[in-house]
Formats: C-alpha cells, sequence, structure tokens
C-alpha cells in the first residue's frame, strides 16, 4: 500500500458523520486485499499499522460505527483479518471534491444553543450536498448560518447534520455543533433511543386503528430508484414501521407513523406494501388517483389536491432526545406544513359534501 493511498484512506475515516443506520445506504471508498501470508490481527491495529497519522482511536471508532467492512460486512474493531480479506472503508454519500460554501438560505431554527441546533426543514429542500446537489442544501444554509461562529467547520465530518429525511420531506432535524454531540447524538439514533413520530396522509381507508409493518427494505429488483420490501428474509434490511389513524377522510386517511428501525424511505415503502401508499408520492405512484369513484368531479378535486400539495404528503412532526451535555430530555415538535393543512382540509371539505363531487 502506498503511502499517498494510505492518506487518502486516513482523510475518509476522518469524514465519518454519524453511526450507519443501514449499511445499504453506504458507498464504497476504498478497497484494500489482505495478503496471502499475513497473520490473524486484530483490523484496528492492521489498519493502524498501514495508516499515516491516523490514531487506533479513531479506527476503532469508524468500524464500530459500521464503515469499515471485511468482505462485504460491516466487522468490529476487534475482528481479526485473516489472508485475502477484503476490506473496505464506506461513507454515508459519494465522494465529492467540493467543499460547503456558506449560502445564504433562509432557515427556520426551533431551537438553538452552543451544542445543537433543531431545525423545522421545508419540503423541497435537499439535506446534503450529493448526486448533483452541491449548492442550495440544507448543509449550505447551516454553513451560513454559523459562518461566524469559529469552532464550526462545515467541512469537518465531526459536526454537523446526525441525521436526515427525504427532499420532499418537511419536518424536524438535529444538528451537532461539536464532535461530541454529534457522537453522543449519533449513538441515540444507532441505539434507537430518540423519539421521532411522523403524520403521512395515505390512499385508502386504513381499516385498523393501529399496526406494526414489519418487512427486509432493500433495492427494488425491478425498479433500482425504488426501494421496496422483499420476500426473501436473507436480503434487505430488517425494517419495523408502526402506525396509527388519526383520522379517516374519505379514501384517503391520515396516520401517525413511528420508526423502530430507520431505512431508506422506510415509511413510504412500508404503508405501500400494506396497500396505502402516499399521497402524492410519485417515485411509489401516489401521485395517481388510487383510491374513489369515476366521476369526472372526483378527478378534478383530486388534481386540485395534487396542486395543493405536490410532494409526498409526509412530515417529521416530533423529535426527542437527550441532551448530549446536560443530561436534559428534549422534545419539539412541528405543526403540519400549510401544504399538508390545506390538503387536509380539503378531503375534510369532501367527506362533508361528498354528494357534490
Amino acid at each position: 500500500m502506498t503511502e499517498e493511498y494510505a492518506d487518502e484512506i486516513d482523510d475518509t475515516l476522518d469524514d465519518i458523520e454519524r453511526v450507519v443506520e443501514d449499511p445499504s445506504e453506504l458507498y464504497e471508498h476504498f478497497r484494500v486485499v489482505v495478503d496471502k501470508g499475513q497473520s490473524q490481527v486484530r483490523i484496528d491495529k492492521y489498519l493502524f499499522e498501514r495508516l499515516v497519522n491516523s490514531s487506533r482511536n479513531r479506527i476503532q471508532k469508524a468500524a464500530d460505527a459500521g464503515f469499515v467492512m471485511a468482505n462485504g460486512k460491516p466487522v468490529k474493531s476487534s475482528y481479526k483479518v485473516k489472508p485475502c480479506d477484503v476490506l473496505t472503508v464506506m461513507m454515508d454519500r459519494p465522494r465529492y471534491d467540493n467543499d460547503i460554501i456558506p449560502e445564504d438560505i433562509p432557515l427556520d431554527i426551533v431551537y438553538e444553543d452552543e451544542d445543537l441546533m433543531v431545525i423545522n426543514k421545508p419540503a423541497g429542500l435537499v439535506v446534503h450536498p450529493g448526486c448533483g446537489n452541491y449548492h442550495g442544501t440544507l448543509v449550505n444554509a447551516i454553513a451560513w448560518h454559523l459562518k461566524d461562529n469559529p469552532k464550526y467547520d462545515p467541512n469537518d465530518p465531526q459536526v454537523g447534520l446526525v441525521h436526515r429525511i427525504d427532499k420532499d420531506t418537511s419536518g424536524l432535524l438535529v444538528v451537532a455543533k461539536t464532535p461530541d454531540a454529534k457522537t453522543h447524538l449519533g449513538l441515540q439514533f444507532y441505539n434507537k433511543t430518540t423519539k421521532r413520530k411522523y403524520n403521512a396522509l395515505v390512499w385508502g381507508i386504513v381499516e385498523n386503528d393501529e399496526g406494526t409493518v414489519e418487512g427486509n427494505i432493500g433495492r427494488n429488483p425491478k425498479d433500482r430508484m425504488q426501494m421496496a420490501v422483499l420476500s426473501d428474509p436473507t436480503q434487505g434490511k430488517h425494517a419495523v414501521t408502526h402506525y396509527r389513524v388519526l383520522e379517516r377522510l374519505g379514501y384517503v386517511t391520515l396516520v401517525e407513523c413511528v420508526l423502530e428501525t430507520g431505512r431508506t424511505h422506510q415509511i413510504r415503502v412500508h404503508m405501500k406494501h400494506i396497500g396505502h401508499t402516499l399521497f402524492n408520492d410519485e417515485r411509489y405512484g401516489g401521485n395517481e388517483i388510487l383510491k374513489g369513484t369515476h366521476f369526472s368531479k372526483y378527478k378534478q378535486f383530486v388534481n386540485n389536491c395534487f396542486e395543493t400539495c405536490p410532494r409526498q404528503a409526509l412530515h417529521a412532526m416530533t423529535l426527542g432526545f437527550v441532551h448530549p451535555r446536560t443530561g436534559e430530555e428534549m422534545f419539539f415538535t412541528s405543526p403540519l406544513p400549510e401544504d399538508m393543512t390545506n390538503l387536509i382540509d380539503k378531503w375534510r371539505n369532501y367527506i362533508s359534501n361528498r354528494e357534490e363531487l
């Protein structure tokens, strides 16, 4: 292994953002094949002896967070490397060379102190640069807000976003302003001790007042742009969503969803799996009229609803966690945004005037 290559791997270990919730979301950045004559040693020791200017502690944290893999599977720092093992260093986003530039983008800050920020993200705002969206993101906005804070470097992966939500999902996110805060908050998400609830409007009348959807989630083999519940229990990642009906509105239902796991598109995939695709979720077919009548007035009504809320009707409504420094239990609630409240009001009016449609 060349010294230059070792430096690149070491930089990648520095670029760890969070504890991995779903290894399928990771991107491979570097690959190392263990020599045939290598004796069995701990992976943290193996990498420490080969990486320039790296600490064993940092390697241990990287491995234990799920960013170091052996033969395609995450391993802990105690893993013993074997001859011909393929060791990979992963990250939770594609690699790109652009620095994060502060941009004056408005932020709805729900709470802020010296350790963290809680932000209410609007629908339509990309969370993190990547995949062609290197500017105009939430991370760029945070960099602008904290540009006068000498302790906050937007290009330092030890601070910043602790978790993410989809571009067209609105709601609450927590941002760490210090490395200690990010470590503590990241572990809370990893250990599933945070409290997160979402509100969603879904197609169809959900019969049971509450329930649980359980099913492994992975890439849809028929459409790589989608995730899906996979029938083969050996494929995908274990996922559990709990739901509760809040209001039944004709041909749609307002539900509350609680995530037990945090997989890509989990609520969108699980609700579709049980026959209740999110309203106006274009990627999963919710932008078609899935329930209702054939009357032209009804079709016009639904199309007006699509225009009222031109994205999947999903909102990260509550967020709870333990403050990383004070130990105080903190809980935040974000009211439904205007597009979703207007959408729900339209369906309420539809219920009361159904005979006219």
